[in-house]
């Protein structure tokens, strides 16, 4: 998939910044945005052929106790281990389950500042994707601390910092 539009409602926050950052980082790199009112969403969606996230009675949309970001994991096939956790902190921030992720309550008071001081829902995005990638890393830091727990637990903090660079880059 590529060079696809998509359309969600205005004033974003943690789920309409996390699934732009998703989108494009597994789905549509080229991916475009439209932030609309809600009640426009439809005629956005026919006009334009674009796909709707995160807006009422959508597939990519909240579905029981999963929110959009794990409606597109699911569509899409997404698979990555790191984007997997990062789910979680998502789900946590936007359904209100602040206590099922220690950095949900983080994400949603970040994101709820950005909308603050941002000029436009682009911006906000904007500034968003970075917040998203740190997320992103320190899941994936978590994760192969995990799986080479006994290994760093050997190294001094020099080593132990450069192998995690180096298997955050692989």
């Amino acid at each position: 998939m590529k060079d696809v539009k998509w359309v969600t409602r205005e004033y974003v926050h943690v789920d309409r910044t996390a699934c732009p950052w998703l989108i494009k980082r597994f789905v549509d790199a080229k991916a475009e945005f439209i932030f609309v009112p809600v009640e426009k969403i439809p005629e956005v969606v026919k006009k334009e052929k674009a796909t709707a996230f995160d807006a009422p009675d959508v597939e990519l949309g909240h579905h029981g106790d999963k929110c959009s970001f794990d409606a597109i994991i699911e569509k899409y096939k997404i698979k990555d281990p790191a984007a997997l956790q990062l789910a979680k902190i998502v789900r946590a921030a936007d359904t209100d389950k602040m206590e099922t992720a220690p950095e949900a309550a983080g994400l949603e008071a970040v994101m709820t500042g950005l909308g603050i001081i941002s000029k436009s829902d682009y911006e906000t995005i904007a500034k968003a994707s970075v917040v998203y990638d740190a997320l992103y890393n320190n899941c994936k830091l978590k994760l192969i601390r995990d799986k080479y727990k006994a290994e760093i637990e050997k190294m001094d903090r020099k080593q132990r910092r450069e192998f995690l660079i180096k298997k955050l880059m692989e």
